[in-house]
């Protein structure tokens, strides 16, 4: 067990307490005193490292099922003993501009706050030590530390939409570019981007719907007082999904402009082509009939008739490499 918790506390007043190091008897003293909870932090707990700790705090087994099992969507579900909070935060790595979403589940009943924590996403440390330095807000209890991690895993949010934003500026640049020559590699540059911002709407989407309960209804297990600070949670979720939904729109505008600047190249490079076709099949021609084996032809006899008849191919040259400048073809 000792490699999955990595930290069990009590809470008394908003202070860190010293207690019991076997956390059964720690969540029986909690619950003796009426004024202190239990917070248990897990990461990536089998089910039989899961099953002493769901059987002692009596979490319901769909709950711990989708706990043990993770690739969940985020949502709430409250059941007789206990509150299941399911976040997906995210992470943004700039080397390899990809985003990776970890899982957070978050089990709040009678005195107690359990945390399980899949993948690399999930700021509960920080969170954690920051509640410790605000004893007014974590003596609020275990609505407390739910609402502490929710407003830091929304934060998160944010502040992965501005990078992808910068990246974003970045890809438009280079579609833009003038100079812009590898079009395969921006083109799969963009799809791949599109599939990032998917990646992060999974994460955000679904949460609206949890958020909205807590914000604006009565959830077990959650204090009514919590409420305009769950709003504010909401607020920030809403603005995170309008920076994703306007990411997802530059990147599909971005997209169109790439495919009509292809076609643009293509059409440009078809009329030069056709231009210098056109100029070198003059010279083909005249050049194809004075080849033609016949006694009696004009100019065959004549001094001039050869140096006449390349004038006349240079001339005819030099006229329609002018007219297709003029329509600029070339």
């Amino acid at each position: 067990m000792p490699r999955v918790i990595v930290d069990c506390a009590i809470y008394r007043d908003g202070r860190r307490t010293e207690g019991p190091d076997d956390f059964s008897d720690a969540l029986d003293q909690a619950r003796a005193t009426g004024d202190a909870f239990l917070w248990i932090g897990m990461h990536e707990p089998t089910a039989k490292e899961f099953d002493h700790v769901s059987q002692e705090f009596g979490l319901h087994p769909l709950a711990v099922e989708d706990a043990l099992t993770a690739h969940q969507r985020p949502k709430l579900e409250v059941y007789d003993d206990s509150l299941f909070v399911v976040l997906k935060p995210v992470r943004y790595d700039e080397d390899s501009d990809t985003v990776t979403a970890g899982e957070l589940m978050v089990f709040i009943g009678d005195s107690f706050v359990v945390t399980v924590r899949h993948g690399e996403g999930a700021p509960l440390a920080a969170v954690r030590h920051r509640l410790e330095r605000e004893p007014d807000v974590l003596r609020h209890g275990p609505t407390a530390v739910l609402y502490a991690v929710s407003d830091a895993v929304v934060d998160h949010y944010i502040e992965v939409a501005a990078e992808l934003q910068e990246d974003l500026e970045e890809l438009e640049a280079e579609v833009f570019a003038p100079s812009a020559s590898d079009t395969k590699n921006t083109a799969a540059r963009i799809y791949g981007f599109k599939r990032q911002v998917l990646e992060f709407r999974r994460a955000t989407s679904p949460l609206l719907q949890p958020m909205d309960r807590l914000a604006f209804g009565e959830v077990p297990f959650v204090h009514e007082h919590a409420q305009p600070f769950f709003r504010d949670v909401a607020d920030h979720l809403t603005k995170a999904n309008e920076y994703i939904e306007g990411l997802d729109r530059l990147l599909s505008d971005a997209l169109a402009a790439h495919l009509a600047q292809m076609g643009l190249r293509q059409n440009d490079d078809m009329r030069k082509i056709s231009a210098w076709a056109a100029m070198a099949a003059v010279p083909t021609m005249v050049a194809g009939i004075y080849g033609m084996n016949f006694d009696h032809m004009p100019e065959l006899r004549h001094t001039w008739g050869y140096p006449a008849v390349l004038l006349v191919m240079a001339g005819a040259c030099l006229g329609l490499h002018r007219m297709f400048k003029r329509r600029g073809w070339l």
